[in-house]
């Protein structure tokens, strides 16, 4: 089983950084200063085994905590994967977003479209409309 939590106090900042700079294709070679900032400046989301308190899984939403939230670097060990962690991690935010009043909270990704769509998110209805700067 599993705790999941937004105290940042919590966080294994080292484990974090080394799962997001090692192994994720959107994230390889951040450096631990960049990953701290990004902590900082975020709402973060941890997932803790009960039975140890350690961490098996990440994710942040940058947020202005009333309109608008990015969810980005969802990570989970790999292994801890395939036992529905990930969907369960994705579904507490929304949770702890929902209160909120938030209008709408994006995010991307190359390969989970199935672990969010189970927790209701969908593909843009008007992808025209988005624009980005820089890649």
């Amino acid at each position: 089983m599993y705790e999941i939590s937004a105290d940042p106090a919590r966080l294994d900042v080292t484990r974090v950084h080394q799962w997001l700079s090692a192994d994720s294709y959107w994230a390889k070679g951040r450096s631990l200063d960049k990953q701290r900032a990004a902590i900082a400046h975020s709402l973060n989301f941890g997932a803790y085994r009960e039975d140890t308190g350690e961490q098996h899984a990440y994710a942040r939403v940058v947020t202005d905590l009333t309109t608008f939230a990015w969810l980005c670097d969802v990570y989970v060990d790999p292994a801890a994967r395939g036992n529905g962690l990930g969907t369960s991690l994705v579904a507490a935010v929304r949770d702890h977003l929902a209160p909120l009043g938030i209008r709408r909270i994006l995010l991307a990704t190359a390969d989970a479209h199935g672990v969010y769509a189970k927790v209701g998110f969908e593909p843009l209805a008007d992808p025209t409309r988005w624009m980005s700067l820089g890649h």
